[in-house]
């Protein structure tokens, strides 16, 4: 609350601060909020005086109105769809990654979970010429697997290293350094660290660094949580980048797998897309998405170079799963 001082204003001298604290009116708020006329005569000042007065102070401390359209205009030129660089997982995803979101990927051990953020990176990097910024808590990342997969996309090394160049690691293995290299980078340095574009950030694993102060005594670990999401979702509005985080699975009480880190969390992400591993051959199918039909599903396979392989489509067998809920109507 802003406290009432002398020249905030035309006409708003020392006496007359004097006079509205006598009455009880100590802020703008209380200004605003109060009987003009009311007050007029508690303070025997002009009734005019004081509202031009208190017209002022609105213009000067009250929010400016915006409307509908001008905010859908804004919308629609600050929103950019990244591709993931798999036609059936853009699909899935009304298109691709949105600029301004965040968009979870959950499932369990060897889902692919890791093999489409670095697909993701790949593609980024590779065709479209923009920087990522990579958050590897787990220590799943090597530049030998991204080179490996850059392989399969183009035959030219120098295309390759420009590329590799593009994608900027770091290796944060607990929550206090991951706020700090996410404080750090909202704060403005975003664009200096990667002396370029940045289209994308992708923290694979989240849950790794918060599920472990989650539960039990250890109370911080909420509110750590709440200041990962809320510097993430800052950083992806302000920046205009795509956050793509990865979760891990748990079960439910009546026995389904369903994302982790808890109710709180489910609020975080505007899209989350739940992966599950099938067979031997290390297949992967997405099941749920905010984005999607709920008839379909995404069958994906990655191949023995780790690459998600293009897939279609396909209706989703009756009673297996439902529709995500999230905030996008």
């Amino acid at each position: 609350m802003v406290v009432l001082r002398e020249g905030m204003c035309p006409g708003l001298d020392a006496d007359l601060v004097r006079d509205l604290r006598a009455a009880g009116i100590k802020t703008v708020e209380d200004v605003v909020s109060s009987d003009i006329e009311d007050l007029a005569q508690r303070c025997s000042v002009s009734y005019k005086a004081l509202f031009a007065i208190r017209r002022v102070l609105l213009a000067q401390h009250a929010a400016f109105p915006v409307s509908g359209a001008d905010l859908y205009e804004e919308l629609l030129s600050s929103t950019a769809i990244i591709s993931t660089g798999n036609p059936s997982l853009d699909k899935l995803l009304d298109s691709g990654l949105f600029t301004g979101e965040i968009t979870e990927l959950s499932g369990g051990p060897g889902s692919g979970k890791s093999q489409v953020c670095f697909g993701v990176a790949v593609h980024v990097s590779l065709h479209l010429k923009q920087s990522v910024i990579f958050i590897d808590t787990t220590g799943g990342l090597t530049a030998s697997r991204l080179l490996q997969m850059m392989q399969t996309e183009s035959s030219n090394p120098e295309e390759q290293t420009e590329a590799l160049q593009r994608i900027h690691v770091f290796r944060l293995f607990n929550i206090f350094s991951l706020l700090d290299c996410l404080f750090a980078l909202r704060s403005g340095r975003l664009q200096q660290a990667c002396a370029g574009s940045v289209k994308a950030v992708i923290v694979d694993s989240v849950s790794a660094v918060i599920s472990p102060l989650l539960g039990g005594k250890q109370n911080e670990g909420m509110s750590l949580m709440i200041q990962v999401a809320g510097a993430l979702k800052t950083m992806a509005k302000d920046f205009n980048v795509a956050a793509l985080v990865t979760n891990h699975v748990t079960r439910s009480d009546s026995g389904g797998v369903q994302p982790g880190l808890g109710v709180s969390w489910s609020h975080i992400p505007r899209t989350r897309v739940l992966l599950e591993r099938r067979g031997e051959g290390g297949g992967g199918r997405a099941l749920q998405s905010a984005l999607c039909d709920p008839d379909q599903v995404l069958q994906t396979a990655l191949s023995h170079q780790g690459r998600v392989r293009p897939a279609v489509v396909e209706p989703l067998e009756r009673g297996v799963v439902g529709k995500e809920k999230t905030g996008r109507d």
